[in-house]
């Protein structure tokens, strides 16, 4: 069995890879760029929501509370009535990328250290690259891309989103197995 400590180095390398490949991917190739579209009368909500100095969490209305309570006319009638929404509300102010960039980052390693662990039980210290490919690709691409289906599932958001963000992080999972594949010990 190899230990996780020798494989620090494809953990370090393939993190570097994918934050680079997401770099471009958002920065470069941009075609995430009509994944969020202008509320219409945006200048409206964004008083109207102002005024009621919200918080930064999570939120959804119509809110109903319980299972039982979406069964109730009063829910019903109000989720007619519309809008539905699942909203975020962030911090004021503009979007600050350092803490961002810093936790995808580690999160990057996080995938590199699950996906390493995942190949050194598997394979052990006499894995072969395409072997070390297989695991390490399969386990990354369900770290990157497999719980983020739930988000077109439960909450809406745009199918075409959801594959975009599926292709993304195939390109990271291939990366990380490139990179694991590269630098596995011998």
């Amino acid at each position: 069995m190899i230990s996780l400590t020798s494989l620090w180095l494809p953990i370090l390398v393939s993190s570097v890879f994918v934050f680079i490949a997401s770099s471009i991917i958002h920065v470069l190739l941009n075609y995430h760029g009509n994944d969020f579209a202008k509320l219409p009368g945006e200048e409206q909500a964004m008083d109207a929501l102002r005024a009621l100095n919200i918080p930064p969490g999570d939120y959804v209305m119509p809110y109903a509370g319980s299972m039982k309570a979406m069964g109730s006319q009063e829910y019903i009638d109000k989720a007619n009535k519309g809008p539905v929404a699942f909203m975020v509300v962030g911090p004021n102010g503009p979007a600050k990328m350092t803490g961002s960039l810093t936790q995808w980052f580690a999160y990057s390693i996080i995938v590199g250290i699950i996906a390493a662990y995942v190949a050194s039980r598997a394979l052990g210290a006499s894995g072969d690259y395409l072997d070390v490919f297989r695991f390490v690709g399969v386990t990354a691409f369900c770290c990157y891309v497999v719980a983020g289906w739930q988000n077109s599932i439960w909450y809406k958001m745009k199918w075409s989103s959801t594959i975009k963000n599926t292709f993304d992080g195939l390109v990271y999972a291939l990366l990380t197995a490139g990179a694991f594949g590269w630098l596995w010990p011998s």
